[in-house]
């Protein structure tokens, strides 16, 4: 099979805008493939996500890819060089939504098991992808949910790469073994609005909470870990007033968020966040959004298995890395699944002009297939 392979089959899946939650028919593109192989097609549709669950074998510990085809938003086309939904190939690197984050990881995915079951028909692992159009959006109907199907019936992830786009500078030169937690918070503190003339006859708000919120702002959560860097807590969002600048506002809404360790809890979190406010006499309104745990893969089969293809494709060692944003990975990981992230250069996703270079997409198929054809060596050996 032609090195061309891969990009071809991510110049399909860019073609088609499947702009979250739409699918707009990649996983079908996919499926088509995998059937060919001999994986079982178990199409899960959830509301308005499709996900598709494909498994090779049954019984044995499962090896699986994981990833989504939905992207972002390309915003106003005319942004961009070329059009966004038609992949082009320029000074080397394929243009298009998506490129990186994250068809061209599900390219690489598909022709490695390729490659690598024309070699190795007969398997001590059982193979699987688990494909979600809701990776982009609110990841309600997505991996969460097949997850959710999988444990029901019993069915199991071993080992797992998701194929974000962790490369920082040179290919694989990051492998994500975990990523923190994160917490949002909706604060809403209560005072009485008025005039500005007349202080006293109202309660203000934002001058009520600004030693709350300077010392949420201030405060250490933890030391972090070898793994992980201290929690962190950022204020994102903050609004208060009726625009006019003669009136005292009558409440302040503030946006919170934590990216936190595995050395603290959401539960501890919101605890201490709860405890200081009262401190701090605040008459205010708290809701709270988890949208995942902290994960961490330690060293072991599949970290091994994965740094060995780096060094053996790339010539250099991979960083582990737990730094970054949310990916589904926080979805696998609690099962008890070994869990890495390894993906091309990110520097372009989201943006306009979104792009990979495509020696890159080469490249990454023969990481991911070296990393297969080292599991098997561990599982048979």
């Amino acid at each position: 099979m032609s090195s061309s392979a891969t990009l071809s089959l991510a110049k399909q899946l860019i073609a088609r805008p499947s702009i979250t939650p739409a699918d707009e028919g990649c996983q079908q593109l996919l499926a088509e493939r995998l059937a060919v192989l001999g994986f079982n097609l178990e199409p899960m549709i959830f509301e308005d996500t499709t996900n598709l669950w494909a498994r090779r074998g049954q019984g044995k510990p499962v090896f699986c890819f994981a990833g989504h085809t939905d992207v972002v938003p390309p915003g106003d086309p005319t942004d961009w060089d070329t059009p966004p939904f038609e992949p082009t190939v320029k000074n080397g690197f394929l243009y298009g939504r998506g490129a990186a984050d994250m068809k061209g990881s599900l390219a690489a995915m598909v022709v490695a098991i390729e490659r690598f079951l024309t070699r190795n028909p007969q398997l001590p692992f059982d193979l699987a992808f688990l494909i979600t159009s809701d990776e982009e959006g609110p990841f309600i109907n997505g991996t969460k949910r097949v997850i959710k199907t999988l444990q029901q019936r019993d069915e199991n992830i071993e080992w797992c790469i998701v194929g974000e786009p962790s490369s920082t500078e040179s290919l694989a030169d990051v492998v994500k073994n975990g990523r923190r937690g994160s917490l949002t918070g909706e604060l809403s503190v209560l005072g009485v609005q008025g005039h500005v003339a007349y202080p006293h006859l109202a309660s203000n708000p934002v001058h009520l909470a600004a030693a709350a919120l300077h010392q949420l702002a201030s405060e250490q959560w933890d030391q972090g870990n070898q793994y992980f860097p201290p929690t962190t807590f950022q204020i994102s969002n903050l609004h208060a007033g009726t625009g006019a600048g003669n009136v005292i506002p009558g409440r302040l809404d503030v946006l919170f968020n934590f990216r936190f360790s595995t050395e603290v809890t959401a539960q501890q979190l919101q605890q201490r966040v709860t405890t200081l406010l009262e401190q701090h006499g605040l008459d205010f309104r708290l809701n709270w959004t988890f949208n995942g745990p902290p994960f961490l893969t330690e060293p072991g089969t599949l970290v091994s298995a994965v740094t060995k293809a780096v060094q053996q494709v790339c010539h250099y060692a991979p960083s582990l890395s737990t730094a970054g944003g949310t990916s589904d990975g926080r979805f696998i990981a609690p099962t008890g699944a070994q869990v890495v992230e390894l993906g091309p250069v990110n520097a372009t996703i989201h943006k306009t002009n979104e792009c990979v270079k495509v020696s890159d997409l080469d490249l990454l198929a023969e990481v991911y297939e070296s990393t297969l054809e080292h599991l098997l060596m561990q599982q048979s050996g």
